[in-house]
């Protein structure tokens, strides 16, 4: 649970950072029964947060830093996501299905998370139908990203996955290693600084 002498937070300081980063409306009951149940933790860039091939028992919010899921695949990473403040971490396959996921998310920057688990999110949902259809709407959110990035893709030229990128994305684009954004783009970085060349 949150120490909030611990981190110099006051409350009210944490329920801003937490109404920004879910950026779905609680009540304030709801609010306040969320956010005694986090936990702030504190990596450092590279750190491995969440591991493929494991059950990930806890979910992530970002206050600070960014990160990127990646697949291992032929002994090279792809990378196909990328998260930043007010974004959330989790495993799709360990959050559904407690199954353990394929993903693993790797922090680009020192990085400041809140953590809840997995279980006592699921108590939470149970016994508060305000945090469930909160919870359905995150999740929601999650998913229609997912699958725009799928249909962009599977439809779009490289040049334009690069357009849409940096309109979405921009403060990504000059926090992330170019190497990274061309593996998320499907192509390979001297493309990836041929379409940029062209572009300017």
């Amino acid at each position: 649970m949150l120490n909030f002498s611990t981190y110099g937070q006051t409350y009210e300081q944490l329920e801003n950072t937490i109404k920004k980063i879910s950026q779905l409306s609680l009540i304030e009951d709801s609010l306040s029964d969320f956010i005694v149940l986090l936990e702030k933790v504190e990596y450092p860039k590279g750190h491995i947060l969440i591991k493929a091939g494991r059950v990930e028992r806890s979910v992530y919010f970002i206050e600070k830093g960014i990160a990127r899921a990646y697949l291992d695949k032929d002994d090279k990473e792809i990378t196909f996501w990328f998260g930043s403040e007010s974004d959330i971490l989790l495993s799709y396959n360990s959050f559904f299905v407690s199954q353990p996921g394929y993903e693993s998310i790797e922090l680009l920057e020192d990085s400041v998370l809140y953590k809840i688990s997995n279980d006592i999110l699921q108590n939470l949902y149970n016994n508060n139908l305000q945090l469930a259809n909160w919870g359905r709407k995150l999740v929601e959110s999650e998913l229609i990203k997912t699958e725009e990035r799928f249909i962009s893709r599977q439809f779009k030229t490289a040049a334009e996955r690069y357009k849409d990128f940096i309109n979405s994305q921009p403060a990504i684009l000059q926090r992330v290693q170019l190497r990274h954004i061309a593996s998320y783009l499907g192509i390979s970085q001297v493309t990836l600084s041929r379409i940029r060349a062209d572009i300017r």
